[in-house]
Formats: C-alpha cells, sequence, structure tokens
C-alpha cells in the first residue's frame, strides 16, 4: 500500500480523534481523496479489507453463543425489520430511477434486490463502535451482533441463490469442521503464550473460508463457523486477544476501498442523501421491536443505535448485479456514499448515546412491556458495602482479596449474564448488572454504597462510570484500575483512587516473593 495513503488515513483519524470522534469516518475521507489524487494500489487495499472483514467474522465467532442467536428477541427482531425497511427502501430507489433516469432499474426485481442488501447493518462498524465503548461483553451488543449474523446467515443464503454457481455436493462436508473440535483446541493448547497463536489464528479464518469458497460457499461464512468451533474453549480468549489488533489495522482498509468505488457527480449526492435520511428510521424501528419483545428502553436504544447505518453487503449485491448487468454502474458509486453517510450519521448517536439516554430515558421507558426478559430483570445490591464492577480477571482477583479483608459485605457485579452464572456456580457473590445504566447506578442502591471498585478493561468505559457516579449523587469512594501513567491522573484528577496495573504490578509481585519468603524461612526455623 502507497505510504501516503496510509499518512492519509493518519492525519484523518487523528483530526477525528481530536474532535471526539473515533477515527473511521477520518478512514472514509481519505479512501475519497486518496482516489481523487489517483494514489494507492486498489487491488490490493481491497485485498487487506476482505482479510480485515475475514478476521472480523472469525473474531465474532469466537465469542458467539448460538444458543442466544437461536432466541426469539434476535432472530424475529431480525426478520421483521428487514420485513418493515425492505418496502420503504423500493420506494425510494424507484423513485431515483424516475427522478434520474441515469439510475433507473429495468424492472422491479432489482429493486427488491438491492432494498434487501441496503436493510442489513455494518458488521464492522458495529462491532468497533462496541469495542470503542468497552460494551463486547454488554448485553445490548450481544443482541446487536446476534442481529447481524442473522444477517449475515441470509446474505450468504441470498448469493448462494442469486449466484450461477451452485454449491457442490461438497458442501455439505464442511459441517465436518465442527467435528475437528478436539484438533483445534489441540492445537491451540500446544501453541499458547506465544506468536504461534497468532498465526494459528490467521491460518484457520483463511484456511476455512478457501475451504468453503472451493465448495461454492461464501468465505467469511466459513471464517465465521472456525471461530465457532473454538468458541468455549479455555485459551479462545488468548487467541481473541491476539487477534484483536491486527483485525483492527487490517479493517482499516475496508473504510479505505469504500473511497475507491468512484467519485460521486451530483445526482449520486441526491440520491445518497434520501437513501442516508431513510436509515434515521431504522434505530427508531429496532427500538420498537426489541421493546415489543420484552427489553429494556436502554437495551432497545444502545442495540439499535449500533445498527443505524448501512452494511458493506450494500456494496458486494449492487456489485455482484452490476456484473450481471441487473444494475447501472452509476448505482455502486451512490451505494458507496450512501453506506459513507450512514456512517458519518450514525458515529454522532453512538459516541454519545449514554448521554441521550440520560436525556430521555424517562420518555422511552413509556413505551416498555409490563414484563421483562429474566436478563433483563432489576437486582438489588442488598446490604452489601463493597461493589466490584467487572468480574473479569481482575475483577474477581480484587473481589476475592476484599471479600478475605472484608468478608460478606461484598459483591461483585458482571455485564456477561453467562458469566455471572458461572461465578455463581463457583460460590462467588456476583450479580448481573452494567456499570454504565444510569438506571442500575439509580436503583440497585449502588449510589449508596461505601467502595465501589471499577474493574473494567476499557479506559473510555471507566471514564463513562465514573461521570455516571458523579450524576446520581454517588457519596462514597471509587477506585478505578488504570493501565498506563496518564490515564491515572485523568482518574485520580476526578478524585478516584487509581491502581496503575502495569506500574504497579512489580510492587505486588514483591510484596508476594516477601510473604512467602518469609514463611519460608519461618519453616527452617
Amino acid at each position: 500500500m502507497d505510504a501516503l495513503v496510509i499518512l492519509l488515513a493518519f492525519l484523518a483519524g487523528l483530526g477525528f480523534k481530536k474532535i471526539g470522534y473515533p477515527p473511521l469516518p477520518g478512514y472514509l475521507i481519505a479512501g475519497f481523496v486518496a482516489h481523487g489524487l489517483g494514489i494507492g494500489d486498489v487491488d490490493l487495499i481491497s485485498d487487506i479489507a476482505d482479510l480485515g472483514i475475514l478476521l472480523l467474522l472469525f473474531t465474532i465467532g469466537l465469542k458467539l453463543n448460538v444458543r442466544e442467536i437461536a432466541a426469539t428477541q434476535i432472530w424475529a427482531v431480525a426478520a421483521l425489520q428487514i420485513a418493515i425497511s425492505v418496502p420503504l427502501t423500493v420506494v425510494v430507489i424507484l423513485l431515483a430511477g424516475v427522478t434520474f433516469p441515469i439510475l433507473a432499474l429495468e424492472n422491479t426485481t432489482s429493486a427488491w434486490m438491492l432494498a434487501l442488501s441496503l436493510s442489513f447493518s455494518s458488521t464492522v462498524f458495529a462491532v468497533k463502535v462496541f469495542e470503542e465503548r468497552g460494551e463486547t461483553n454488554a448485553y445490548h451488543a450481544r443482541l446487536a451482533i446476534g442481529v447481524l449474523v442473522i444477517q449475515d446467515i441470509i446474505a450468504v443464503v441470498f448469493l448462494v441463490l442469486n449466484s450461477d454457481k451452485v454449491p457442490s455436493i461438497w458442501a455439505i462436508g464442511m459441517l465436518g469442521i465442527f467435528l475437528l473440535r478436539p484438533v483445534l483446541f489441540w492445537l491451540l493448547q500446544q501453541a499458547r503464550h506465544s506468536e504461534l497463536v497468532l498465526l494459528l489464528g490467521v491460518l484457520l479464518a483463511l484456511g476455512a473460508a478457501q475451504l468453503f469458497e472451493v465448495v461454492g460457499l461464501k468465505g467469511g461464512l466459513g471464517a465465521l463457523c472456525a471461530g465457532v468451533v473454538l468458541s468455549g474453549q479455555r485459551h479462545s480468549g488468548e487467541l481473541y486477544s491476539s487477534l484483536i489488533g491486527l483485525k483492527d489495522l487490517l479493517l482499516i482498509g475496508f473504510f479505505l476501498q469504500i473511497g475507491f468505488y468512484g467519485l460521486p457527480e451530483a445526482h449520486m449526492w441526491y440520491v445518497a442523501i434520501g437513501l442516508s435520511c431513510l436509515i434515521f428510521l431504522r434505530p427508531v424501528i429496532y427500538f420498537l421491536l426489541f421493546v415489543g419483545f420484552k427489553l429494556r428502553a436502554r437495551t432497545a436504544l444502545l442495540a439499535g443505535s449500533g445498527l443505524f447505518n448501512y452494511s458493506e453487503f450494500g456494496l458486494i449485491v449492487a456489485a455482484f448485479a452490476v456484473a450481471n448487468g441487473d444494475l447501472p454502474t452509476e448505482w455502486l458509486t451512490t451505494i458507496a456514499l450512501a453506506l459513507s453517510l450512514s456512517f458519518f450519521i450514525a458515529t454522532p448517536l453512538n459516541t454519545r448515546v449514554h448521554q441521550v439516554y440520560r436525556l430521555i430515558g424517562h420518555r422511552l421507558q413509556w413505551f416498555e412491556r409490563a414484563t421483562r426478559l429474566p436478563v433483563e430483570e432489576p437486582v438489588d445490591l442488598g446490604p452489601s458495602e463493597i461493589v466490584v464492577l467487572g468480574m473479569g480477571r481482575v475483577g474477581r482477583g480484587v473481589f476475592l482479596r476484599l471479600q478475605e479483608i472484608f468478608g460478606d459485605i461484598v459483591v461483585g457485579v458482571e455485564e456477561d449474564y453467562n458469566k455471572v452464572h458461572l461465578h455463581q456456580e463457583e460460590g462467588v457473590r456476583c450479580v448481573h448488572g452494567d456499570a454504565s445504566d444510569f438506571d442500575f447506578w439509580a436503583h440497585s442502591g449502588l449510589r449508596d454504597k461505601r467502595l465501589v471498585v471499577i474493574a473494567l478493561t476499557n479506559h473510555n468505559e471507566n471514564l463513562i462510570v465514573t461521570e455516571l457516579a458523579s450524576q446520581v449523587g454517588f457519596k462514597g469512594s471509587l477506585a478505578v484500575v488504570s493501565r498506563y501513567p496518564d490515564e491515572q491522573k485523568e482518574l485520580e484528577a476526578l478524585g478516584c483512587i487509581s491502581f496503575n496495573l502495569y506500574q504497579e504490578a512489580g510492587i505486588g509481585f514483591a510484596e508476594h516473593v516477601v510473604d512467602r519468603f518469609a514463611d519460608i524461612e519461618n519453616s527452617r526455623i
């Protein structure tokens, strides 16, 4: 890739970061600028983007719980949203053809095909949004990802049915990938704690994709299935962590390549803006559907906002239709522009969605059903006086140590519903809750506790929770985990007790060594 393209992406991404946006919109602009300047190898950028998407689907598979996507509130919402959105989009597409003859379609079948592709949301965008907010394990994020997986499955089926290439009889044999689970577990165990873990992840994502393509199936489906095969294995977390950085780097290629579909002309701008206006209905549709399936207003808002955009699948279908002669070439650039605009529209909402809920949450709650799903039932922290928010490796360690010192007045809170049950089965006092949930702070008794320890994995989320504690009138002490000196200073400036994991790990290790050494010396006397 031309170094100038990378420089453009960096500067544009940095510019958006400085004004409080995620870097993502900057990459989109960098792609259009690079195309306009005639720099960059589009084939290479496309290959990088394809690899990034494969790794994205593989990592989604690693975290995927098949039982979750089989839940009614996921597959039914995905199906109903498509049923509502597609007819509305067909109207806009047909009107575009009447207004601008260059975009006219030969038949309504093409319009319905294009509308179906535009009814989907971007997996890349949603995952990036939830990762940047530190919410990948939150229930609303898992709902949104579940909907996206259902959409991806529908997309694969759609492409297969509309392709001249029929899957071979050997496609059935791809089910055998799940029989390889013990072998893959063994390989992962042998590779652990080295760069071989990263290499194995790339190999499995690419290998599964190529195998699926050989038998006439979409490669992305193969990468997703390979991830699902390894999900739930005790070393899969290490595999996931090793791939995150590489996946994020390669996905920059995806956003860059959108600009290389062509520079838009005036009529394309008009149609793209019309399609972009249509997506304002999307979070409303998702919100009403989610609350209809007994979800809280907050969960519905946060899940729906992550799906507030068009999908890269629209470009794939458009390219497919153009190649078959079913769609004018101009539609390809128009959809690329609409996709870019949808990202720009969706970014500020997702950046400030928690503030939006705090402003209008009391009105949104009017739409809630009288009964809720078990995972959405409110919790009461009871007589506990010390609360640990986030029961991952760090949080669990903090909880156990505090429990040794203070006894049963300590309780843990975890946003991953499945992890809560695992902790409870092991006898750990843990309840389900989202630390960044205003309602949780206001109604669980959390704001009245003596000490709250925030042990989350993302600094931005730590800051959100710290600000939330102040807004609900929390008067106790806040202790927050940090990883870098600047993060520690920022938290301490807010009045928090902050412990730098990396900087003070050596101190903790030394204290442990001294204690154990003293025990050994005493035993020799």
